[in-house]
């Protein structure tokens, strides 16, 4: 297998090949730090590259391996990027800032703990957008995230460096993050899978919790395979956990081995306050939704409105920039602005209590059916740099209708997947739709991409670096 197959080939069977001697951990850190030397100046994908401590690490794997071969957790030698608002002791974690670039994160976060288990290798920290606030990663100190198939176009934020990394085969797979849509909307960016989990599913230790439950870690990946076996590697209750569930019996990468029962399937193209989806992204819902029908699935198109919960989501999420602690001056424009008008004590509690009640009534969506399909985002991929020049006002609100179909299901917990659906033949663009299903539930929405990934498969498409 040449360089270039081995970069791209799913981290699942990465595995395989180290674990039948076909390739050697070390041998496979090499391939990907070349790719990044060669690659990383022109997409931004990484912000801090850990080539001495990936090279270490490989080639003691290697020498175990030599040694025995029994016993290897399931993705020993595979490699994998660390999102740049997660700590991995000993490596700066800047959270897209200037002023924290000499920070060293003195300890692990509690997924890097379980992925460092899993016998990952982890090739640095991605690109991310100032404290993860902004569906795009072009903040001033750092070049920005730019798409592999189309470098005019942003990678998508915040999580835009790790989706990149892995659409362009500087990593094997990637861990994200999403509080408003930052794994799906890379994810859709890039071509890539993402799955934002139910609230719950994966610890956000040592932290208690992350902007009142909205927010929570999850993978970026090739393949649903990948995708949720990466899942199982993060799911799980670490001490002291406010809430978590039950961990998957089976697991989820089992669900992508067993197609789903029928189920009752909802989709729509138009979310109010915003209105209709652009017709790009129209597109690949309707392709889905019949394909989903042909497969016998029952389809029922629905009516959203999500008005009334865009101030109070709002308010939960602009409190994360000024949680950070970090003096408004040392901040980006747009960030500047929202810790400058942040809300009062008693508006975000006021805020959170509203956005719980219309957190209930978005579950109770999901009485009659099992699955909902959306767009991603309401219009196409935009260009790095396309919205610097507003205002903080206007930028606020176009991120807000841009990202719209992604928020609600941050503010209610549920489970919801990001899966590549085509491209965008004006801009060679992937496009991508968004499952979402009920609390808990991410079995069954493995289990559908799977089946849709099956019959529509996109891992034999690359994009030409």
């Amino acid at each position: 297998m040449n360089k270039i197959d081995l970069a791209f080939t799913p981290a699942l069977e990465q595995a395989q090949l180290i674990k039948k001697g076909e390739v050697s951990p070390l041998e496979l850190v090499e391939v990907y730090l070349e790719r990044i030397q060669k690659l990383n100046p022109q997409l931004g994908s990484y912000f801090t590259v850990m080539a001495e401590a990936a090279l270490a690490d490989a080639k003691a794997k290697t020498e175990q391996l030599a040694v025995s071969q029994e016993n290897l957790p399931p993705f020993f030698g595979v490699t994998i990027s660390i999102k740049d608002l997660t700590s991995v002791a000993g490596v700066p974690c800047t959270y897209g800032t200037p002023v924290l670039m000499n920070q060293i994160a003195s300890y692990d976060d509690g997924i890097v703990s379980k992925i460092k288990a899993a016998g990952f290798t982890i090739l640095g920290k991605t690109a991310t957008s100032e404290l993860g606030s902004l569906p795009y990663t072009e903040q001033p100190g750092f070049p920005p995230a730019r798409n592999p198939w189309n470098l005019e176009y942003t990678a998508g934020g915040s999580s835009g460096g790790a989706a990149a990394s892995v659409a362009a085969g500087l990593s094997a797979i990637a861990q994200g993050s999403d509080g408003g849509g930052s794994i799906r909307g890379p994810a859709n960016c890039c071509g890539v899978v993402g799955i934002k989990p139910s609230r719950g599913r994966v610890s956000y230790a040592p932290v208690g919790d992350r902007l009142s439950g909205i927010s929570v870690n999850g993978p970026i990946a090739h393949t649903v395979a990948d995708a949720a076996a990466l899942l199982d590697v993060m799911s799980g209750y670490i001490t002291g956990d406010p809430y978590w569930l039950a961990d998957p019996n089976p697991s989820f990468l089992a669900a992508t081995k067993q197609n789903p029962s029928t189920l009752n399937i909802a989709f729509s193209n138009t979310l109010l306050p915003v209105g209709e989806a652009d017709s790009i992204c129209q597109k690949p819902v309707l392709e889905t939704v019949q394909l989903l029908a042909e497969m016998g699935h029952k389809v029922t198109e629905v009516s959203l409105d999500f008005s009334d919960l865009i101030e109070p989501f709002r308010l939960v999420w602009q409190s994360g920039v000024v949680a950070a602690g970090i003096p408004s001056a040392a901040l980006d424009k747009i960030n500047k602005w929202l810790a400058e008008n942040s809300c009062t004590t008693g508006q975000y509690l006021q805020a959170v209590a509203q956005m719980q009640i219309i957190a209930r009534r978005i579950v109770a969506l999901f009485d009659n059916f099992d699955v909902l399909v959306l767009p991603v985002f309401m219009h196409p991929t935009i260009r790095v740099g396309e919205w610097a020049e507003l205002s903080p006002e206007e930028t606020l609100a176009k991120v807000i209708n841009w990202v719209a179909p992604c928020p609600p299901f941050n503010a209610s917990g549920q489970p919801s997947i990001a899966i590549p659906m085509g491209f965008n033949s004006a801009t060679g663009l992937p496009l991508g739709v968004q499952l979402v299903g009920r609390p808990a539930a991410e079995a069954t929405l493995i289990s559908l991409a799977a089946q849709i990934e099956a019959a529509k498969p996109w891992i034999q498409h690359r994009p030409i670096l």
